[in-house]
C-alpha cells in the first residue's frame, strides 16, 4: 500500500464518520418531533458500513490491489429505526391521540451522545492517519533532497 492509498482510504472513512454524525445530529434536532411529511414521528437513522474484506491469498489481494480495488469504508445504506415510537401523555398537545398520547420518536440521547463521541474518535483517528501519511511523504522529500 503506498501513500495515496493510505490517503484514500482514510478519506473513505473521514467522508463515512462524518455522515454518522450529521445523521446522529439530524437525530438529536429532531428528537420531539411528531409530525413528518410521511406521517408519524420522526425516525431516528443510522448509517451501515462495510468495508471491503482483506481476506483470501496473497495472490488474489495482490491482483485486487493491481485492479485499482483500494480498501475503503462505504455507506451502504441509511436506515430508519423500526421500533415503535414512544407515547408520552399530554392531552393538551395538538398531535395527541384521543386518549391524549403524543407518538414521540424514539430517540435515547445519552445513546445518540454516545455515538456522536464514536464517531468523533473515528474521524479523529482518519485524521491522524492522513497526518502520519503526510508526515512520510515529506520525510521521503527530504531524504531525496539530501542526496
Amino acid at each position: 500500500m503506498d501513500l495515496f492509498d493510505a490517503l484514500h482510504t482514510s478519506s473513505s472513512g473521514l467522508n463515512a464518520q462524518r455522515l454518522r454524525m450529521n445523521l446522529i445530529s439530524a437525530n438529536l434536532a429532531n428528537i420531539n418531533t411528531t409530525r413528518t411529511r410521511e406521517g408519524g414521528p420522526y425516525r431516528r437513522k443510522e448509517a451501515v458500513f462495510a468495508a471491503q474484506a482483506a481476506t483470501g491469498a496473497f495472490g488474489d489481494m495482490l491482483a485486487a490491489r493491481s485492479a485499482n480495488n483500494l480498501p475503503e469504508v462505504k455507506v451502504v445504506e441509511i436506515i430508519n429505526d423500526k421500533s415503535s415510537p414512544r407515547l408520552q401523555y399530554d392531552p393538551g398537545h395538538p398531535d395527541a391521540d384521543e386518549n391524549g398520547y403524543v407518538a414521540l420518536p424514539n430517540i435515547n440521547l445519552m445513546e445518540e451522545m454516545v455515538n456522536m463521541i464514536s464517531a468523533t474518535r473515528s474521524y479523529e483517528a482518519n485524521i491522524t492517519a492522513v497526518k502520519a501519511a503526510r508526515d512520510m511523504a515529506l520525510k521521503a522529500l527530504e531524504i531525496g533532497r539530501d542526496r
